[in-house]
This record gives C-alpha cells, sequence and structure tokens, in this order.
C-alpha cells in the first residue's frame, strides 16, 4: 500500500511519528504548514493523513462525511472502530479525533483509492496561499501572520457511481462567510473520470483570530511560506 511509509501499524493500532506526517505533508499534500514539521514545538498529524489512512482501510464508499473533533499528535495511538456506516478514529484515551459517515456503494478498488487520495490531499494542501490568499483579499480580512490559525473542520464527498477506472480533481467554487474574528471557508470540487464528472465534493475550514487586510504582511506571510517549501525541494 502506498501509504505504508507514513504509518506504524501493530495490532490494529496506528501510530504517525513526526518524520512521518512531515513526510506526508510535504510529498504528498505539498502542505507547508509549520505544524507538521518534525520539529515543530507543538507537531500536529495531518488531518488529510488521518482521511487517507481511513480511506486505504476501510475502502471508498458512494457517499461519506468526514468531521474532525481532535488533534493527533506524533504519542498519539489511534485505532479505527466501526460501527455499521459510522466509523471513528480514536486515540489510547478513547477521545474521537474524527468521525465518518458513510454510505451506499463501496469500492476496494486500491487504484482509485490511490488516485483520489493524490488527487483530494494534493488540492487540499494547496488551499494556502493559492485559493486562500485571493479569497482574504476579496474580504479585506486576513489571519494573523504571527498565529496563523486555518483549522480543518470538514469534508464531504459524494460520487453518482463508483464503477470508474481513473478519477482526478477540479475547485468549482469557493466561499468565505466572515463573522467578526472567525470565518468559515468552504471549498467546492468536481471528481473528474474520463472528461465527465462522476462525483462532489467540499471542504469547511475555519479561520480565526481575522483582522484588517494588509498587504505587506500577507505578502511577508506567503514570501515565508514559498521559501519552506524551497528549501525543501532543494533538501529532497
Amino acid at each position: 500500500m502506498f501509504l505504508d511509509k507514513f504509518f506504524n501499524e501493530e495490532n490494529g493500532q496506528y501510530q504517525i511519528s513526526r518524520e512521518q506526517g512531515c513526510s506526508f505533508a510535504k510529498s504528498m499534500a505539498n502542505d507547508f504548514n509549520p505544524l507538521h514539521d518534525s520539529d515543530a514545538k507543538k507537531f500536529v498529524v495531518p488531518g488529510d493523513l488521518l482521511f487517507a489512512l481511513t480511506l486505504s482501510q476501510v475502502g471508498l464508499f458512494k457517499d461519506m462525511s468526514f468531521s474532525f473533533s481532535g488533534m493527533v499528535s506524533d504519542q498519539s495511538v489511534v485505532s479505527l472502530v466501526q460501527d455499521g456506516n459510522n466509523i471513528q478514529v480514536i486515540d489510547q484515551k478513547e477521545k474521537a479525533c474524527m468521525s465518518v459517515n458513510a454510505k451506499g456503494e463501496k469500492s476496494e478498488n486500491l487504484e482509485l483509492i490511490k488516485q483520489l487520495t493524490k488527487a483530494y490531499v494534493t488540492f487540499s494542501g494547496e488551499a494556502f496561499p493559492h485559493i486562500l490568499v485571493p479569497l482574504m483579499q476579496k474580504h479585506n480580512v486576513m489571519i494573523n501572520p504571527a498565529r496563523p490559525m486555518v483549522m480543518y473542520q470538514s469534508m464531504h464527498i459524494r460520487f453518482h457511481s463508483l464503477n470508474v477506472e481513473n478519477v482526478s480533481l477540479r475547485m468549482s467554487d469557493a466561499t468565505f462567510d466572515v463573522q467578526g474574528k472567525r470565518g468559515n471557508v468552504s471549498l467546492n470540487f468536481e471528481f473528474i473520470s474520463d472528461n465527465k464528472v462522476v462525483g462532489t465534493g467540499e471542504k469547511q475550514m475555519v479561520l480565526s483570530g481575522l483582522r484588517e487586510y494588509d498587504e505587506c504582511a500577507i505578502e511577508g506571510l506567503v514570501e515565508e511560506y514559498n521559501q519552506r517549501k524551497t528549501q525543501y525541494l532543494e533538501i529532497a
């Protein structure tokens, strides 16, 4: 399985090291959020890795909703608990980190799951700066450059049919609902197979600590992000 190098598994329990989470974020998702750095003071496992791990273990359903309720660190030991249509990723303290509702037809086509996973996590990881910065500029607000808080809240995917051989992803729309110092971003996308739309999806994120938009501050944040990306690519 293409994800095996990004987690350790023993007796149905999974643990993700700092190096594994960092490698997934940068090499798979093109995500250079400092929270996923192996030397981060407060390291957080990428939510997209939990999504990918779940799909690889339980399969792809026609309709799936993912809700994130807790952060996973390198010290967390998580298990997948399934009860009918409901799946939970719980840690060693039995606290739910992610909840999934899965309905309809199911596919265990590993190649399809691999294609979908790679397409989605790449799209998700590139939300900043390509999507979020234009949205913030449009609404004249921005996150705190000193402590950028962008939280992955939920995601929903639905397919018309899983009887497809290949799949790619394209964004269809993005909205930003600003409520004071907090804002909700919705990213809508479509799954494409043989030039036809075979499914749709929506990702929800929460941005907090919003303040008035400052072009210079945003340019500095984007520059720092791009420098981190360039440094990684030079080493990789």
